[in-house]
């Protein structure tokens, strides 16, 4: 049986506001459901991004209540009838309209990452590995690169300026995936996430392992081994003459 919901909705860009909406709810729905049901019936402009309305593209991502979610995966059932549920636009990327921000940030970021290195000689359907070694990066392969965890990461959040130097929880776990290949075979990986992706910056505080909708370990399984790998490339004496005897 349906009801009425009372929504507070980001209207306009960085001098827009908050504003009330009371909207039909009906069972099984979710929020992404309201806000087109609010869009059909009230708002004709709000601007929402969204796709697969399945938690698999990513695309409709937004703070409800001021936690980092999927519209199309929060089920109006979780919140009580009586609550005021308030939706708006990512707050650590620029605000292009309403719930639309421009996210292009992280796709710079993806670029700055070098490419999968196989070994030379060694043709696609070539390649062979352990099953072990398959199932150690699989995990990070489930990144539907929703940004909820660089939107919630403060290293970024809270300090714009860091930016240019800091990839964000997304870009390092993908550095740390390819590190964790056996075939891949661009060796400076752990420095280059220290040195080109400001891994240092990153004090683990799980805030983006928290809001992943994949439930991926981005801190304990991605960025915490890889900073123990930098450790120990870097400060390890053993290793230390192994590097030096090779150079």
């Amino acid at each position: 049986m349906g009801y009425q919901a009372h929504f507070r909705v980001w209207r306009g860009a960085d001098d827009g506001e908050l504003r009330d909406y009371t909207v039909e709810v009906n069972e099984g729905e979710v929020v992404l459901d309201i806000i087109h049901r609010l869009q059909a019936t009230q708002c004709p402009d709000l601007a929402v991004r969204w796709n697969c309305k399945a938690g698999k593209c990513g695309s409709c991502s937004a703070e409800i209540n001021g936690r980092p979610r999927l519209m199309c995966m929060t089920r109006m059932s979780t919140f009580d009838r009586s609550d005021t549920i308030t939706v708006t636009p990512m707050r650590t990327f620029p605000l292009v309209k309403d719930l639309v921000t421009d996210v292009s940030y992280n796709y710079e970021k993806a670029r700055e990452v070098p490419a999968f290195q196989p070994p030379a000689g060694l043709e696609p359907g070539e390649y062979r590995m352990q099953q072990v070694d398959v199932q150690r990066s699989q995990e990070f392969r489930k990144c539907i690169e929703c940004f909820l965890c660089q939107n919630v990461c403060h290293v970024i959040r809270d300090h714009d300026d860091n930016k240019h130097a800091y990839s964000g929880p997304r870009f390092l776990m993908r550095v740390a995936e390819l590190d964790m290949h056996p075939l891949d075979e661009a060796e400076r990986r752990p420095e280059e996430a220290k040195e080109d992706h400001g891994l240092g910056l990153c004090n683990i505080t799980k805030c983006c392992t928290d809001v992943c909708p994949e439930n991926i370990h981005i801190t304990d399984n991605a960025l915490i081994p890889l900073k123990e790998r930098v450790a120990d490339r870097r400060y390890d004496p053993i290793l230390g003459l192994f590097r030096r005897k090779k150079e």
